[in-house]
């Protein structure tokens, strides 16, 4: 019988349950919220300048907004290394339970921050404050989650179920679109910039308790025997590992500028194009649907076809497809060019995000396993995920140029294809706890 019709059992250990819908839920929540709180941040970027950092140049006060998200992005690195050592030796399911409570406490605290023109100076320190908390909360984050779904997921199944680590991320920018879509809608632009960016944030945190009930029920995975790979190196250290490391990182660079890019399309379309704020706000809509479509479908093709494949043809056809897409929508600048360049080339890029999660997970042993993962993504994120939103505001600003997000996303595109291309497959096989 081949690998892949094997259910997750061993000869030397029990079978264990294969991992339940709602402990999937469980599990992806954290990223759901972090994504959730994202969208809103980008898609409420200009009243919350409003509020925190007044200027009497816009540009300055839109800048300082976001270097204020992008700060948070420091942290994460640190979180991952804290949290990811914690769940390594004590347990994927505390270290869950930490960092998505930390995030909601943090999201609670953004929301609830007074104004610049109530307490002054002290409100944009505040936000700095709860944004900083925030990172360190994510940066532990995705490492203990996506080990989770590897190790507990029917082998033949990886790549499906952690295609629900991105497809967690493409619904919150879904509900967090639609949740700006009604209130732009709805409050009027002065209420907007009032109050209602701080119900979009409040609403997220409802999902705060449930979460954290959900995760208290889920299996520890530390400790389930699993069969050897020859993928991974023989040691269980970092230094072993550094190859993959590197190539993760590569890999995940490419993917988090894409994303941030994606998510940045309502600014995009509102302050560079200056289109209406509800044709604009549909754009993370449609990012939100078709990334969640192309990711899970990513994710499927991933376990029948390998890992490596859908790492490296989607980018291939995402190249191609990028720069006509935005030739398209500058020189069109309507609401059927907006959402449909939108949805082509969040589709194609998201075809390999399952991949690229699941396949560094695979190359890791089980000892480094969320804190190598952790640490990879982290700290790709941190350095280009972060700074992707001021860096293309700061291009088209200078340069004059709108195709500017194109050309840099293209640029991360094409480091993350040799990336692809230098890299091992994994699909089908068992990973090993040494």
């Amino acid at each position: 019988m081949s690998d892949i019709a094997l259910p997750l059992e061993f000869a030397d250990g029990p079978e264990f349950p294969p991992i339940t819908k709602r402990q999937v839920a469980a599990a992806v929540a954290g990223n759901a919220l972090e994504f959730y709180d994202f969208t809103v941040y980008a898609t409420f970027a200009s009243q919350i300048a409003h509020n925190f950092f007044p200027s009497k140049t816009p540009f300055l006060s839109l800048i300082l907004t976001l270097a204020t998200f992008g700060v948070g992005f420091l942290l994460r690195p640190i979180g991952a290394v804290v949290i990811g050592r914690w769940a390594d030796k004590h347990g994927r399911r505390p270290a869950m339970m930490f960092s998505f409570a930390l995030m909601g406490v943090s999201i609670l605290g953004l929301a609830l921050t007074p104004s610049y023109a109530a307490i002054g100076p002290a409100a944009p320190i505040l936000v700095l404050f709860w944004r900083l908390c925030q990172g360190f909360a994510l940066g532990g984050e995705v490492g203990p989650t996506t080990a989770f779904l590897v190790e507990a997921a029917p082998p033949a199944k990886r790549g499906l179920y952690g295609a629900w680590q991105g497809g967690s991320q493409n619904l919150a920018n879904i509900t967090g679109g639609l949740v700006g879509v009604t209130l732009a809608a709805t409050a009027g632009a002065e209420s907007l910039d009032l109050w209602g960016w701080r119900v979009a944030f409040l609403l997220g945190t409802v999902v705060l308790p449930f979460g954290l009930m959900l995760r208290r029920n889920l299996p520890e995975t530390l400790h389930r025997p699993e069969a050897h790979s020859h993928v991974h190196p023989d040691s269980a250290t970092l230094l072993a590992s550094a190859p993959v490391l590197l190539r993760g990182m590569a890999l995940i660079a490419a993917s988090t500028v894409s994303t941030y890019v994606f998510a940045y399309m309502t600014t995009y379309a509102f302050k560079t194009l200056h289109m209406p704020a509800d044709v604009s706000l549909g754009a993370t809509v449609t990012s939100g649907a078709c990334g969640l479509v192309g990711g899970l479908i990513g994710g499927v093709l991933s376990d029948r076809l390998g890992r490596r494949a859908l790492m490296i043809w989607p980018r291939v056809v995402f190249l191609l497809v990028t720069w006509p897409a935005f030739v398209l929508l500058v020189r069109n600048h309507d609401a059927v060019t907006l959402l449909g360049a939108t949805a082509v080339i969040t589709f194609t890029s998201a075809l390999s995000t399952a991949a690229v999660f699941v396949s560094i997970s695979e190359s890791l042993r089980k000892e480094v396993r969320v804190l190598g993962m952790g640490a990879v993504y982290a700290t790709a994120v941190a350095v280009f995920g972060g700074s992707t939103q001021p860096i293309i505001a700061s291009l088209i600003e200078f340069t004059g140029d709108p195709l500017s997000p194109a050309w840099y996303m293209m640029g991360f595109t094409a480091i993350g294809l040799v990336a692809s291309v230098l890299t091992r497959e994994t699909a089908h096989r068992r990973i090993s706890v040494g």
